[in-house]
């Protein structure tokens, strides 16, 4: 059990480096956008780990709210966003 933790938790520290090398480095706020909720997803995916190993509930409404919240970030931001995302295109009509 204890390995499969360090294990998990490794793997999931990892990814979230990983995703705050993308959010940072991302050439557009949709590729950060993206970055930032799958980065929310893996908290969740800890969150939940923790809860499963100490073997309690008091984090469930964390999850729920955490949840609740990278949906409706991700949904507002696409919402308010332009429709084109490309880079290429944006470049040549500033030409």
């Amino acid at each position: 059990m204890t390995v499969v933790l360090a294990i998990c938790m490794g793997l999931l520290g990892l990814s979230a480096l990983c995703l705050l090398a993308r959010a940072t480095m991302g050439p557009t706020m949709l590729d950060r956008t993206v970055a930032l909720d799958v980065l929310l997803a893996v908290v969740i995916c800890a969150v939940g780990v923790e809860a499963a190993v100490n073997e309690h509930t008091f984090t469930l409404p964390i999850l729920l709210v955490l949840t609740l919240l990278g949906f409706v970030c991700s949904v507002s931001i696409a919402r308010f966003t332009k429709g084109s995302d490309d880079i290429e295109a944006e470049k040549e009509a500033n030409r």
